[in-house]
């Protein structure tokens, strides 16, 4: 029997002064829904702030959740960006040569960017967090928990997308691809469940898929690298400017080669070698431009060279990537087995190290084993060559393979569009100057969905994480998983 006055319109008992009607016998008990919610602790009483506990929809304060979703929301946003940026602080700290004086003008300018990159990201996470749990509890109490199951989540999550917009002017199109990629990877396990869409997806269960994506991302990002680098976005462009490990002279030349035009910049690239200590006369005649790329080494000779120095600059990329997360998703594992936590830290830095070192000296040795082969060197050629860098993915873990063909192929999309508008095909459209919150608030609305009412297409590690942030309620039926203690 439920009160009249029960807010989320499912008819169950929410009163504490309601007593039980069924017997008192422990058997009985077990198969009442009342009584064995009942012995669920309350999130305002018992359930702390830090807890990846989840209980059932009668025994949360509604008001501790959205509060809590907030703060933790906040924590790993200001947390991730934070970790990102003193690592890359330190990183410009150490390669700046400048004079004391300008050294610690740009040195504090950079320190309060890092600060205000680091609080508008936990901003917008928080935002995103509290804003999601706040329109679901409000629709939930309005319509009903059960009534609304089924679209709630999906309509809380399309409005908090645009908290992306906390973050600044700049756009942020790849970031909204890549969410709105992991989307469709979840949409798509969906379907392969489904027995209406199950043969549609199930060309999606491709063991290999993940680093044919690679390879075909791949492709669009090192020819734009070298072609077209105005296509990428500038942060990106960057760090392939970093790990690719070619001065822009060298690049201008090959791409001049590429584009069938005569290489102009002969003495620039001579000079660029010489000021290394290496002295090497080029041929304006070249068909094909390894002896731009590596002076007088073999493309062999010059792969291992490049994959030692390449190694060097990857290994500061992927400390905060494994260093931030054991801070925040294993701190309590780290008090009980420190030693296995920073050991499998330091192992996965070292093998995605040796990924990321082994992709740009196999985009080298590729192109310039491609380009000795037909003996010449045009824009299908780079394409062709920078393809199967991608099989250097498999050097990752294959838990990890996924997420970086993923972004990868987000920030392929963004060049491979901006490429396409740029020679007319596609039209320009500046009434909406923000696609990449559209773009992020669907694929959001599309993740929160499948988080409420399929949630056993994330992996649990995902799912624990969520479950700490949203506390999202349970489904209508009863059981669902959760992370037992």
């Amino acid at each position: 029997m439920s009160p009249s006055g029960d807010p989320s319109g499912d008819g169950a008992d929410t009163s504490a002064a309601c007593r039980c009607t069924c017997s008192s016998t422990d058997e009985e008990n077990q198969n009442c829904q009342h009584c064995r919610r009942s012995t669920l602790p309350s999130s305002s009483s018992s359930c702390s702030l830090l807890s990846l506990e989840s209980y059932p929809v009668q025994d949360y304060d509604k008001l501790w959740r959205i509060y809590s979703a907030s703060i933790k929301g906040f924590t790993i946003g200001a947390g991730l960006k934070g970790g990102l940026a003193i690592f890359a602080v330190l990183s410009r700290l150490r390669r700046r040569k400048s004079s004391k004086k300008a050294q610690m003008i740009s040195s504090s300018e950079d320190v309060v960017f890092a600060l205000k990159e680091t609080l508008r990201y936990g901003l917008f996470l928080g935002t995103f967090a509290g804003t999601f749990v706040s329109v679901d509890e409000i629709v939930s109490a309005w319509g009903g928990h059960r009534r609304t199951a089924k679209w709630r989540a999906l309509l809380a999550g399309a409005i908090a997308g645009p908290s992306m917009l906390l973050t600044g002017n700049t756009q942020h199109t790849s970031l909204a691809i890549y969410i709105l990629m992991r989307a469709t990877v979840l949409a798509s396990r969906c379907g392969i469940k489904s027995k209406r869409f199950g043969r549609i997806c199930k060309p999606l269960t491709w063991a290999h898929g993940d680093i044919f994506l690679m390879c075909l991302s791949s492709s669009q990002i090192l020819s734009a690298y070298i072609l077209k680098q105005d296509s990428l976005h500038p942060s990106y462009k960057s760090f392939l400017n970093k790990h690719g490990g070619k001065a822009q002279v060298i690049l201008q030349g090959v791409r001049d080669l590429a584009c069938g035009n005569s290489v102009v910049n002969l003495d620039a690239i001579e000079n660029h070698y010489k000021s290394s200590g290496v002295d090497i006369k080029l041929d304006p005649q070249m068909k094909v431009p390894c002896s731009i790329i590596h002076e007088n080494q073999g493309c062999g000779a010059h792969f291992i060279s490049f994959l030692i120095q390449a190694y060097k600059r990857a290994l500061p990329v992927y400390l905060p990537v494994y260093l931030v997360p054991a801070l925040i998703v294993h701190r309590q594992g780290l008090l009980k087995r420190p030693n296995t936590i920073w050991a499998k830290g330091l192992l996965g830095t070292a093998r995605s190290s040796l990924f990321l070192s082994v992709y740009c000296s196999s985009a080298w040795l590729w192109t310039c084993l491609l380009f000795r082969l037909f003996k010449r060197c045009n824009i299908p050629m780079v394409a062709l060559g920078t393809f199967p860098t991608g099989l250097a993915l498999a050097i990752e873990k294959k838990s990890r393979r996924i997420e970086i063909s993923l972004y990868c192929l987000a920030r392929a999309l963004e060049s491979f569009f901006t490429c396409m508008a740029d020679v007319g095909y596609l039209p320009q459209s500046e009434k909406l100057k923000r696609a990449d919150v559209v773009i992020f608030s669907t694929a959001t609305a599309i993740i929160m969905h499948c988080y409420a009412t399929e949630r056993d297409v994330f992996k649990s590690k995902y799912l624990n994480v969520l479950d700490w942030v949203f506390g999202v309620p349970l489904p209508p039926y009863e059981t669902t998983p959760r992370k037992n203690r």
